[in-house]
C-alpha cells in the first residue's frame, strides 16, 4: 500500500500549537526480523536498566525507563525523528485540520533549551514578537533545562484564554526577554488572496492543510472572476510557510502545471519510501473519492505569468512547490534561500495510541535536486529590508540543526533562470533606522512590490 494513500505530511519539528510532518504507515518487520540481535549491546542495556532500577536515588518505573530509552534512540538519529506518546500523537492528527490549541510556535531542542524555529503568522507568539532563533529558557517559573521537548510543549499548551510567561534569550540582546502570552485556539487560514491591483493577483499560503488545494482553487477562480476572467500576472507567496500535508503541496503544484507532470519524488531504503508523485488527481485527492477540485479552473491558470516568493521560513512542502515550479520553468522564484527541510517522516503506530516519527526518505525536485540542508535558491535574490538583519543573524535553517541529514547531491544546480540580485533599500540613508516588521501582502511589502514590478516588465516584453 502506497504511503500517500495512508496520509502524507511534510513539515518541521515538534510544535506548540501547530502540526508537524508525517506519513502514516504500519510497522513492518521486514529485514529487521532476519538481522541478528546485537547480544553484547543488549547485555549492556540490560545491565544499565537493572542498575538504575536497583541503585538510582529514587524509584524509577519500567515504563519511565523504557520510554526514555526509546526517546534516546530516536533523538540520537536526526532532529525530526521522535517518540509520540498518546497525547502528542493525538495532537499531531488533530493539527492537520488547521485548528488546534497553543501559542503558535514551531520549536526544536538545542543544548537542553527549546529553540524557536518559526512563529506562525496570526498567532499569539507571532503577534507578541517571538522570533526565529529565540531560546526559551523558562516557562512561567520552571526552567526548561532538564525537560524533554515533549514536556516543554505540553506546558506551553493549555486552556484557551489562560496565560503563560516565556523567558527568552536572544542573540545580541544583553538582557533576558519576557513575554506573557495568552493561549488560544489556533485557527490557521491556509489560503489568503486578493487583487493587488487590476490584472494582478496575490495568493498567500500560510500552511499546507487538508483543504489547502481546494481553498487555492476557490481563490484562483475568484481572482479570475474579479478581473473579467483573465490575469496579467500572479504572485504565489510561500514566505514563512513551514510546510504541511504532502498532498496539499502536490495539489497546489498541479494547479499550475500540465497533466501528468512530475512534482516530487522520494527515495529511501524500503519500497514504501520510493514514490513518484505527479499532477494526477489521485496523487492529491488522497483516495477519498472527492471530485477533482482543479478541473473547474480556467485554462489560463496554467499559463499566467507567475512569481513565487520564498524566504528562510519556507520549508518542506513549500520547498516542494517552489522546486517543482522552478524546475519546470513555470514560475520565477524570488526572495531568499529557503529552510532546507528535504526529508520525509513516517508515523509508525506502536499500539496504546503511541507512535514513532521516523525519518524514512529524502525527497527530490523533478530534476533530481536534493533540498536537504540546502534549500531552494531563488532565481532572483531579494531581501526584505525589514527582516534582512533577522534573516542573516537569527534565521534558523535545517543545516543549523544538530545531527541533521546531509545533502546527498550537494553539486545539484538550480533549474531556474540564472540568479539575479536586487539590493534592498538602505532605510532612506539612515543605517541606524530599524524598519518595522513587514505585513506580507501589504502596500509596504518590498518583496511583493519587486515581484509586481517583474510581472509588469514581463507583460511589457510579452506585448512587444
Amino acid at each position: 500500500m502506497r504511503l500517500l494513500e495512508k496520509s502524507g505530511l511534510i513539515g518541521l519539528g515538534l510544535v506548540a500549537g501547530v502540526s508537524v510532518s508525517l506519513h502514516f504507515a504500519a510497522v513492518a518487520d521486514k529485514e529487521t526480523l532476519a538481522t541478528p540481535l546485537p547480544i553484547e549491546e543488549l547485555r549492556a542495556f540490560s545491565e544499565v536498566f537493572g542498575r538504575i532500577k536497583s541503585d538510582y536515588v529514587e524509584p524509577a518505573t519500567d515504563k519511565q525507563l523504557i520510554t526514555g530509552a526509546i526517546n534516546g534512540m530516536l533523538t540520537a538519529l536526526d532532529p525530526h525523528s521522535a517518540y509520540l506518546d498518546a497525547e502528542a500523537f493525538k495532537e499531531l492528527q488533530v493539527g492537520t485540520h488547521g485548528e488546534f490549541g497553543g501559542l503558535g510556535i514551531e520549536v526544536g531542542m538545542e543544548d537542553g533549551l527549546v529553540k524557536v524555529i518559526s512563529p506562525i503568522e496570526d498567532t499569539p507568539a507571532f503577534q507578541a514578537g517571538i522570533k526565529s532563533g529565540d531560546l526559551i529558557i523558562k516557562l512561567d517559573d520552571t526552567l526548561i533545562k532538564g525537560m524533554t521537548l515533549n514536556d516543554a510543549v505540553k506546558r506551553m499548551r493549555g486552556k484557551p484564554g489562560s496565560k503563560i510567561t516565556l523567558t527568552i534569550t536572544r542573540k545580541d540582546e544583553p538582557k533576558l526577554l519576557t513575554f506573557t502570552l495568552t493561549r488560544a485556539v489556533i485557527k490557521v487560514q491556509s489560503v489568503k488572496s486578493k487583487l493587488i491591483e487590476p490584472g494582478y493577483g496575490f495568493v498567500r499560503i500560510t500552511q499546507f492543510q487538508e483543504r489547502t488545494g481546494e481553498n487555492l482553487a476557490a481563490a484562483l477562480e475568484n481572482l479570475f472572476k474579479q478581473n473579467q476572467g483573465t490575469l496579467k500576472g500572479l504572485v504565489l507567496d510561500l514566505r514563512n510557510d513551514p510546510g504541511g500535508l504532502l498532498t496539499g503541496a502536490v495539489g497546489v503544484s498541479a494547479a499550475f502545471l500540465g497533466k501528468d507532470t512530475l512534482v516530487v519524488y522520494t527515495d529511501g531504503r524500503t519500497e514504501d519510501a520510493k514514490m513518484r508523485l505527479t499532477t494526477r488527481p489521485d496523487n492529491y485527492l488522497r483516495g477519498n473519492g472527492k471530485d477533482d477540485y482543479l478541473k473547474q479552473l480556467p485554462d489560463a491558470v496554467k499559463t499566467v505569468p507567475m512569481v513565487v516568493l520564498v524566504n528562510g521560513g519556507s520549508a518542506s512542502a513549500s520547498e516542494i512547490v517552489a522546486g517543482a515550479l522552478q524546475d519546470h520553468k513555470r514560475a520565477v522564484i524570488m526572495g531568499t534561500q529557503t529552510f532546507g527541510k528535504g526529508s520525509v517522516q513516517t508515523i509508525l503506530p506502536l499500539g496504546n495510541n503511541t507512535a514513532i516519527k521516523l525519518t524514512t526518505a529524502r525527497y527530490y525536485t523533478p530534476n533530481g535536486r536534493s533540498i536537504q540542508a540546502k534549500g531552494i535558491e531563488p532565481d532572483i535574490l531579494v531581501e526584505d529590508p525589514a527582516t534582512s538583519h533577522d534573516e542573516s543573524m537569527f534565521r534558523l535553517r535545517e543545516a543549523d540543526l544538530d545531527k541533521h541529514l546531509t545533502n546527498d547531491k550537494p553539486e545539484s544546480k538550480p533549474s531556474g533562470n540564472g540568479k539575479t540580485t536586487i539590493p534592498a533599500p538602505d532605510s532612506n540613508g539612515d543605517p541606524s533606522a530599524k524598519p518595522v516588521r513587514t505585513e506580507f501582502g501589504s502596500k509596504n511589502d518590498y518583496q511583493l512590490n519587486q515581484a509586481l514590478n517583474l510581472l509588469k516588465g514581463m507583460q511589457i516584453l510579452h506585448g512587444k
